[in-house]
């Protein structure tokens, strides 16, 4: 299909996921106009189709629609303040990063002041799945605006839910980031139980999957585990840290009890204090690796 057939979307913040949506938009049809800080990843996008654009006043006069997957609060604010300012058209702002709903809430009131309608919109799914549309998408907000949005949702992810009132996306997010964090960490241990008592780790990973405490994190981070290898990440550390602390202001907020989410916080902080900041999630694996004393036997190199 020729880019641009499907219409014509602009996407701020070309990361993990932003870039993910990027390119499976190109290749389903639409004409993607992209914007991000980082000048390699607008390389890489651009060998993709992605038309990079200098700020995001020009990526929201090209976009009817945008989408945003951004790193922290105050890149969203300042996207929010730069479409405000276009005096563009309305357009239909699908937020998709995991924040605080308050500071969604307040970018959303900026974007109403000025015409336009935002959405609430994470989605859930680790970097690996977003590479083969493996994602669901939370979206809360205009219901009208949502359903406008599924056919452009389903080029880069598998489901759609609304959820309803503005926030509610996000709420779910944190649930199921919840039990990200927790599965994460108990795929870990139950690895390194396994190693330590001397079974071999692809036949873990294997068997384990097929058994009664297979988790989604199991399956996607289990073979990162296996390796010992975590610098291809899909999730960083240092970007966990984020929707982790999300989770547990929401949480205690709330007065809502987290005894096993709470208990993966010191494994995530090693790992950040272990030289894993910037790897994925999974190398919580190598943090509990070297507080059982495990030392895994290198593989003899063949002559």
């Amino acid at each position: 299909m020729a880019q641009g057939q499907k219409g014509s979307v602009g996407i701020i913040g070309l990361g993990i996921m932003g870039g993910a949506f990027a390119k499976h938009l190109a290749a389903a049809g639409w004409k993607v106009w992209g914007y991000d800080t980082d000048s390699a990843r607008c390389k890489a996008m651009a060998r993709l189709g992605v038309q990079i654009v200098d700020d995001v006043k020009s990526l929201a006069a090209a976009s009817p629609v945008i989408l945003t997957s951004l790193p922290h609060p105050d890149a969203l604010a300042a996207a929010a303040d730069a479409i405000a300012a276009s005096h563009i058209p309305p357009r239909v702002i699908a937020e998709c990063s995991t924040f605080r709903i308050e500071d969604k809430q307040s970018a959303e009131k900026i974007l109403r002041k000025a015409g336009h309608t935002m959405l609430d919109c994470p989605v859930s799914g680790t970097g690996a799945q977003a590479a083969v549309k493996d994602l669901l998408v939370y979206a809360s907000g205009d219901s009208a605006a949502i359903r406008k949005l599924r056919p452009l949702f389903a080029d880069f992810a598998r489901q759609t839910h609304d959820l309803g009132a503005f926030g509610n996306g996000s709420k779910m997010k944190y649930v199921a980031n919840l039990l990200v964090a927790i599965h994460n960490v108990a795929a870990a241990e139950a690895m390194v139980l396994g190693m330590k008592a001397g079974l071999d780790p692809k036949q873990i990973f294997q068997f384990a999957t097929g058994g009664a405490g297979n988790s989604r994190m199991f399956e996607v981070r289990g073979p990162m585990m296996v390796r010992g290898d975590y610098t291809d990440a899909t999730m960083k550390n240092y970007v966990w840290q984020k929707d982790m602390a999300v989770i547990g202001e929401f949480a205690a907020k709330l007065g809502v009890p987290t005894p096993l989410f709470s208990a993966t916080l010191p494994v995530y902080a090693s790992a950040m204090s272990t030289g894993y900041a910037e790897q994925d999630t999974g190398a919580v694996c190598g943090v509990l690796e070297k507080m059982a004393g495990l030392k895994r036997k290198r593989a003899k190199k063949k002559k």
